[in-house]
């Protein structure tokens, strides 16, 4: 929810705020009358627009996001975005090839870091794992298009 009570001295009320498909909403609704605070009931109304509009915004912004899935998973590039190849230096000192994950998790709404080695699971099979993870946190069905496009895409590794 993105509805904030606001109590300063420039503004007493709620505040709406969301991004939708990249623009900002953002959105006040005032509990005072004629530079008075209004009364318990008035704050209730007041508050029930606010929390109506925020759930209208949280619609869109749910709709732009199914819409805009597939782009929002590639860079400009062609590379997954937050799938990384790295060179890991373990304690020892040797350099570790791994497939890196970094990203906020729609399923367990958090972020979400895990990698895969190329030693341990080869090339094919660390890209695999890190897509299957990926494709899990993003709600991606593994018989999509989508999927198979995100499969598709492993980087050139040098």
């Amino acid at each position: 929810m993105s509805v904030k009570l606001i109590d300063n001295e420039a503004f007493y009320g709620y505040r709406v705020r969301r991004t939708v498909n990249g623009a900002l909403y953002q959105e006040y609704y005032s509990l005072k009358k004629s530079g008075k605070r209004v009364g318990s009931r008035q704050i209730k109304t007041v508050e029930k627009e606010a929390l109506a509009r925020d759930e209208e915004l949280a619609e869109a912004q749910l709709k732009s996001k199914q819409r805009r899935k597939a782009e929002l998973c590639f860079n400009a590039d062609g590379s997954v975005k937050g799938i990384s190849y790295l060179l890991k230096r373990e304690k020892s000192g040797n350099l570790t090839p791994i497939f890196q994950i970094g990203i906020a998790s729609d399923v367990e709404q958090k972020i979400v870091c895990t990698s895969f080695s190329l030693n341990a699971h080869g090339k094919q099979g660390a890209w695999l794992r890190a897509v299957e993870t990926f494709a899990k946190h993003k709600s991606i069905r593994k018989n999509t298009k989508l999927y198979k496009k995100l499969v598709g895409s492993m980087p050139r590794l040098k």
